[in-house]
């Protein structure tokens, strides 16, 4: 003789079930559609209602903590597959429920004892399926629109026709497919409530300043000289956002670094060539800080011959470069360019701020007297 290594009756899932509510969902289910079965239940609005204390819902199922019962179960209610008019079971340990599909022909009200009633089999998408008047009742507790919900139904319809798949509760599928498209929507929502468009106004926050000068040792100079680039580049793309200052944050740290790599620390200020021109590098960070290439190219020939007249020396032609241009392109966005050949006239102050070679790197960084 033989001893079954199962001592108690095993517990059957649907595969389907548990993939379309979750393996614990579909576990739960199970059981308690087998407890209809066993204990007394009663039939209300065409619902089989049956009530488990806390001794009977552990030993149906003892793997399950108080608090794991009362969360699965929450799922399936949400869901729309399980009716319960008990609190939660780690607080009520009760458990007053009713699997969510009606039975017209139950007499109401009337103490009955199933004794091997079936569980419901699995039906195909019907054509012209509609949910019923409880599933919109359960969308209700979400504040889901019922206009909403009917909306997605030839969608929901269309899909599952086309898949060839049957499932126990359509109702619950909808519920689920009608709560995810609510959130999509919600967050979409959200998301665009709070973006808005570049404005010619904009400034980064002090928050940001300070991010940049204080914390990343940019030059505050620097920063400023971004600003109208950063602007004219996103309004003329049109693009809303929600995160213009850390944009902004972005943009200055590349500008810097890259404009860092092309400062050439030497110790022998020379004058500047007949024939110079900046270094390939110079094109490329005034093309990171989006400014035409042939605006700047237009500055090199007044550029040399400005500083060829005054006879100055410097270390690093190709930052004074970068900082005209820089600051010509500002004074452009704003709308305060002069007229060409001006130039002398704007520089006369220059020539009286001392030479280059008695002030620090940072005093010829931030000094704009140049090009004023």
């Amino acid at each position: 003789m033989t001893h079954s290594l199962i001592p108690e009756r095993p517990i059957c899932i649907s595969p389907s079930l548990a993939a379309t509510l979750g393996l614990e969902e579909a576990t739960l289910l199970s059981l308690l559609n087998d407890a209809q079965n066993f204990y007394p239940s009663q039939s209300s609005n065409g619902y089989q209602w049956c009530h488990l204390e806390g001794d009977q819902v552990r030993k149906l199922m003892p793997f399950w903590r108080d608090h794991d019962i009362a969360r699965i179960a929450k799922s399936l209610r949400d869901k729309g597959v399980l009716l319960m008019s008990t609190a939660p079971f780690h607080e009520s340990q009760s458990l007053r429920f009713a699997i969510n599909e009606r039975r017209p022909d139950a007499s109401d009200n009337q103490p009955t004892r199933r004794q091997s009633a079936p569980t419901p089999g699995a039906q195909p998408m019907a054509p012209h399926w509609q949910p019923g008047e409880e599933v919109y009742a359960q969308l209700a507790q979400h504040n889901i629109p019922q206009q909403f919900a009917r909306a997605q139904i030839p969608e929901f319809v269309t899909y599952w026709r086309d898949q060839g798949q049957a499932a126990h509760s359509w109702n619950a599928k909808f519920i689920q497919q009608v709560l995810r498209k609510w959130r999509d929507q919600e967050t979409d929502f959200s998301r665009r409530e709070q973006e808005i468009p570049m404005t010619s106004g904009w400034r980064p926050s002090a928050d940001a300043l300070d991010v940049l000068v204080r914390h990343a040792g940019i030059n505050q100079c620097f920063v400023e000289d971004a600003i109208a680039e950063f602007v004219l580049y996103w309004s003329e793309r049109g693009e809303p956002s929600r995160t213009w200052n850390s944009k902004f944050i972005q943009h200055v740290r590349r500008q810097w670094a890259r404009y860092q790599t092309t400062l050439q620390y030497d110790t022998e200020p020379r004058p500047i060539p007949a024939n110079w021109a900046p270094s390939a590098d110079v094109y490329e960070v005034l093309a990171l800080a989006n400014i035409d290439l042939q605006f700047a190219k237009q500055q090199l020939k007044e550029f040399v011959i400005y500083w060829r007249d005054t006879h100055q020396l410097h270390s690093s032609w190709n930052t004074k470069f970068l900082q005209h241009v820089k600051f010509q392109w500002a004074k452009r966005l704003n709308g305060t360019l002069p007229a060409q050949g001006n130039g002398h006239a704007r520089q006369q102050n220059t020539a009286q701020s001392g030479r280059t070679r008695d002030r620090s790197v940072s005093e010829q960084l931030t000094d704009r007297s140049w090009a004023l």
